[in-house]
């Protein structure tokens, strides 16, 4: 029995992020409709990106050079070291421009549903660029998640006997949002973490 290639596509697409079924065929159809100009050059892209890829040896963020653009700029080791979740969120971080020290990619949580404990997270490999980095703070921007929250103490409790300081992000009201649509967590943890005005 022979396996339909269209079919094969559709079901490999709607395993991406924010792609069911129904926008995994529209995109299929789309990139066959527009083979020569869409589907050819994404699929040359996509193998040379594959070849080409490296994660940094230092902090764990995707580029072509085994040591990332971040790590190997000197204006960045200021002794801050932000420590996020995923590539994504070190992006996000970036996007918007609020942070610029180093980084560490966990590359996930702590999550005991997952199989994903301590061993996963290169945490032997924080404790010694804590250590040997002249780091001064280490800032948590986990999520505000149970796993991510449980993932943060876990890191603070493994720094607690190194001398940098270790901060989170903090949780609360968005910029924009209104108090009638939050859910009662995010009101919490925004009125334990009011300031002063």
């Amino acid at each position: 029995m022979t396996i339909n290639p269209i079919e094969q596509l559709i079901k490999r697409l709607a395993r991406l992020p924010g792609l069911g079924p129904r926008s995994a065929r529209r995109a299929a159809l789309h990139l066959i409709n527009n083979r020569d100009s869409q589907m050819l050059p994404l699929a040359e892209e996509m193998l040379a990106v594959s070849h080409a890829i490296r994660r940094c040896t230092e902090c764990g963020n995707l580029d072509m050079n085994s040591l990332c653009g971040i790590c190997q700029n000197t204006n960045r080791a200021n002794g801050r070291l932000c420590i996020v979740e995923n590539v994504a969120d070190l992006w996000a971080m970036e996007r918007a421009a609020v942070f610029s020290g180093r980084y560490h990619v966990l590359g996930s949580v702590l999550s005991a549903i997952d199989g994903i404990g301590p061993d996963a997270l290169r945490l032997d490999y924080l404790v010694e660029r804590v250590s040997n980095d002249n780091i001064e703070e280490v800032i948590l921007a986990l999520s505000a998640t149970v796993d991510g929250q449980a993932t943060a103490h876990f890191i603070a409790d493994r720094l607690s006997g190194l001398s940098a300081r270790i901060t989170r992000l903090a949780h609360g009201v968005p910029v924009g949002g209104e108090l009638d649509y939050l859910d009662d967590g995010t009101l919490a943890q925004a009125m334990k973490a009011r300031q002063l005005i």
